[in-house]
């Protein structure tokens, strides 16, 4: 497969992973013997692109511990499209965007859930599943639209506008779902802003914190749209004259570009969609040449399922994602350490918002944004508003 890489200052290690060990699974007692060679080395085929022969012996004994450990521990591994392409394919059982991971959740058979992404994705679990035991393998994976509003703040802004739906992101803490009337993800937002103002009988919404999805959600609905001052660092980074450059640098390519990117972007791609909308898109299509701008282990794990497609990557990593590792997931199920809680009296709230989303029409297949559109400027609050 065909790999050309365009990487960008973003590309920097999390402060701690740059001092792992060259050898995590040595330094954790884990030996690469005749055991782990019979388990799991045929699995290395689904990750040789991303993983060298090298690296291989010092991953393998984690894989195959981490697969143990699930069974003794009655435990599940739901593992986000921006997972690491060793996490995401070996030892994830469930995979895909914050959507399908929640409606995981909320279905797993597994007492114990890990959940191989950030915090509020692992709230969301133990919101929809209080029953189970929910883990993170690292309390420091965090995200920064997740931190840019508050329950307070919700608050705030249904004081200000009273009797408007609010919807807030599915990638918000679980003080802010509770104080949602809805959730939404990037998969559903037009679905649920259409849903919402017609169940409310208003032409107008409350879609918070991110401003670029809510932008690029107006873009596609004639419903009014206020939104908040709060943004993705990882697709914030893209905008409309890197996708220029793109085309010129490498002519014939198509441009897929996730909806947290700033409207110019989606102006200048030839298409855009939640992460399994752009997977979709890949598969159904399978384009001779794209880049996906979006977060780089996203584009590792769709290049993988389509092996015949060329891919290039500028890359902008999550800091926050990247906290999740073999090592941690191997040291959570070990220790059973990091659980999730959430006080009850949040919980219920916070269910209520996201049941509703979950209770609309499954559509049957990732939907589109239109691109090439004029973007639309919207009121955009903020604390200092």
């Amino acid at each position: 497969m065909a790999r050309i890489i365009d990487a960008t200052p973003a590309c920097d290690i999390p402060n701690g992973l740059a001092a792992r060990p060259a050898n995590p699974a040595a330094a954790r007692g884990l030996e690469y013997n005749d055991e782990v060679k019979a388990a799991v080395d045929h699995l290395y085929e689904e990750v040789k692109d991303f993983v060298t022969p090298f690296e291989w012996p010092t991953i393998a004994p984690l894989i195959h511990a981490i697969n143990k450990l699930k069974a003794e521990k009655n435990a599940v591994v739901l593992a986000h499209n921006y997972m690491t392409p060793d996490i995401f394919r070996l030892v994830g059982d469930f995979r895909g965007d914050s959507l399908q991971l929640a409606r995981e959740a909320a279905n797993v058979d597994q007492q114990v859930i890990v959940q191989a992404g950030v915090h509020f994705m692992a709230e969301t679990s133990k919101i929809l599943a209080p029953e189970k035991t929910v883990l993170i393998p690292s309390m420091e994976a965090g995200c920064s639209l997740a931190a840019s509003i508050t329950g307070e703040d919700i608050r705030l802004v249904k004081e200000k506008f009273p009797g408007i739906p609010v919807i807030t992101y599915v990638n918000t803490t679980a003080d802010v779902k509770a104080e949602t009337d809805i959730c939404c993800t990037s998969s559903n937002a037009v679905q649920v802003v259409e849903q919402a103002a017609k169940d409310w009988g208003t032409d107008t919404v409350i879609l918070m914190p991110d401003q670029y999805l809510a932008k690029n959600v107006a873009a596609n609905t004639d419903i009014r749209i206020i939104t908040w001052a709060g943004a993705c660092e990882v697709h914030e980074l893209f905008n409309g004259q890197d996708v220029k450059d793109l085309r010129e640098a490498h002519p014939g390519v198509m441009v897929l570009a996730h909806p947290e990117c700033p409207p110019d972007v989606l102006t200048e791609a030839d298409f855009a969609g939640s992460t399994s909308a752009l997977a979709n898109y890949v598969k159904v299509n399978s384009p001779n040449k794209v880049v996906l701008l979006t977060e780089c282990s996203m584009s590792d794990n769709v290049a993988a399922e389509n092996p015949d497609v060329e891919f290039i990557k500028p890359c902008n990593l999550c800091p926050h994602m990247k906290r999740i590792t073999l090592e941690n997931i191997y040291d959570c199920l070990t220790e059973m350490q990091f659980e999730v809680t959430i006080p009850e009296d949040i919980r219920i709230k916070a269910k209520k918002a996201i049941d509703a989303m979950l209770a609309l029409p499954k559509m049957e297949t990732p939907p589109d944004f239109k691109t090439g559109l004029k973007p639309v400027d919207l009121e955009v609050l903020s604390r200092a508003s």
